[in-house]
C-alpha cells in the first residue's frame, strides 16, 4: 500500500470519526437540553404557584392593614396610606430592577473566547500512530 493511499485512508477515517463525534455530541446535547427543559418547566410552574400565593398573601395583608388603620382614622385615609406604601415599594423595586438590567451583558463572552480558539485547535497537526 502506497503512502498516498494510506494518507487518503487515514484522512477519510479522521473525517468520519470527527463527523461521528460531532453527531454524537449533538444528540447528547439535545437529550440534556430536553431533560433540563422539563425540569425547568416544572420548577417554573411551582414558582408561578408560589407567586400567586404570595400575591394573595400581600392582598389580604394589605386589606387587614387598611382595616386596622381604619380603627384609628377615616377609612379613606387608611386606604390611601396602604396604596402609598405599595407605590413606594413598587418605585424602589422598579429602580433596583432597572439598575440591574443595565448591568446585563448580552454577549456570551466565555463562548466568544472559546469560539475564537476553535480554528487554531482544528488546524493543529494531528499526531497519530500509523
Amino acid at each position: 500500500m502506497s503512502a498516498a493511499s494510506r494518507s487518503r485512508r487515514w484522512s477519510g477515517e479522521v473525517t468520519q470519526d470527527l463527523s461521528t463525534l460531532m453527531r454524537q455530541e449533538l444528540e447528547l446535547a439535545k437529550a440534556e437540553v430536553k431533560q433540563e427543559a422539563v425540569k425547568t418547566g416544572k420548577a417554573a410552574g411551582m414558582l408561578g404557584g408560589a407567586g400567586f400565593a404570595g400575591y394573595l398573601t400581600l392582598l389580604f395583608a394589605s386589606i387587614a392593614l387598611w382595616w386596622g388603620l381604619a380603627n384609628v382614622m377615616d377609612q379613606g385615609w387608611a386606604a390611601l396610606i396602604v396604596a402609598g406604601l405599595w407605590a413606594l415599594i413598587g418605585a424602589v423595586l422598579f429602580m433596583v430592577g432597572r439598575r440591574r438590567l443595565q448591568q446585563v451583558q448580552l454577549t456570551p463572552e466565555r463562548t466568544a473566547e472559546t469560539v475564537k480558539e476553535l480554528p487554531g485547535t482544528l488546524t493543529e497537526p494531528v499526531r497519530r500512530n500509523l
